[in-house]
């Protein structure tokens, strides 16, 4: 049973999000909060995944929170949930250690799966967000939405950040961009998951990336994984 906290700065928003997640039949939501109770109600609960809102006041804003759930003893995985395009914010959570980013108004089953992957260690991200966090983090400029075919020089740059990687760290970075945790590439690829932990922290060395995330964002940005329109 895959166990939820959602934390959101409105009582309906964490309602529907409850009443949705509990439909799937293996998703519980051991909780609810706003910012201020997030890390007390995380602490109390020990979820393995939070659905934290990316835009909430402060002085409990989403970043704000972010950072103190990832600074737990023994953090869980913290997917942001953003109503619109807010890339500065998105980008700063990548950074801090975000598992994946997701729209509010992501289709029903979308977000069950999402959430379904999430909690297994994968990560995952809505296209539109992802295209946004892939243009800042990797230098694209303000407001391009991210959008560049695998034969413009953009994309060319980017696929150029994939050479130091081996055959198998290729292979390993796009399965882990397609959301796969280091269980399920280790079947796939009929390795130990060890030697995936290690092709990981190599993949993220040479990638100069600070998480999974951002190395996924990397592998889509260069064509590795296609984002779907």
């Amino acid at each position: 049973m895959v166990q939820v906290v959602i934390v959101d700065d409105e009582a309906l928003v964490r309602a529907a999000l409850r009443s949705i997640l509990e439909s799937s039949g293996d998703i519980r939501v051991v909780a609810d909060c706003d910012g201020h109770d997030a890390v007390g109600t995380v602490t109390a609960t020990r979820p393995g995944l939070v659905l934290l809102d990316a835009v909430m006041p402060p002085p409990d804003d989403g970043l704000t929170v972010l950072r103190a759930l990832r600074a737990l003893p023994s953090p869980p995985a913290v997917a942001m949930l953003t109503a619109f395009d807010t890339s500065a914010h998105l980008r700063a959570a990548m950074a801090a250690g975000a598992t994946g980013f997701l729209l509010k108004d992501t289709a029903v089953g979308t977000l069950i799966d999402a959430v379904r992957v999430m909690a297994r260690g994968g990560t995952v991200f809505t296209p539109t967000v992802g295209r946004a966090v892939v243009d800042g983090f990797l230098g694209g400029p303000p407001g391009s939405d991210g959008a560049k075919g695998p034969g413009t020089p953009e994309a060319s740059a980017h696929a150029a950040a994939l050479a130091p990687l081996t055959d198998r760290e290729t292979e390993v970075l796009r399965l882990l961009a397609a959301g796969l945790p280091n269980a399920r590439i280790a079947a796939e690829l009929g390795i130990s998951v060890g030697t995936v932990k290690d092709h990981v922290r190599a993949v993220l060395r040479k990638l100069a990336a600070p998480n999974r995330v951002a190395a996924a964002l990397v592998a889509h940005q260069a064509g590795l994984v296609r984002v779907p329109k």
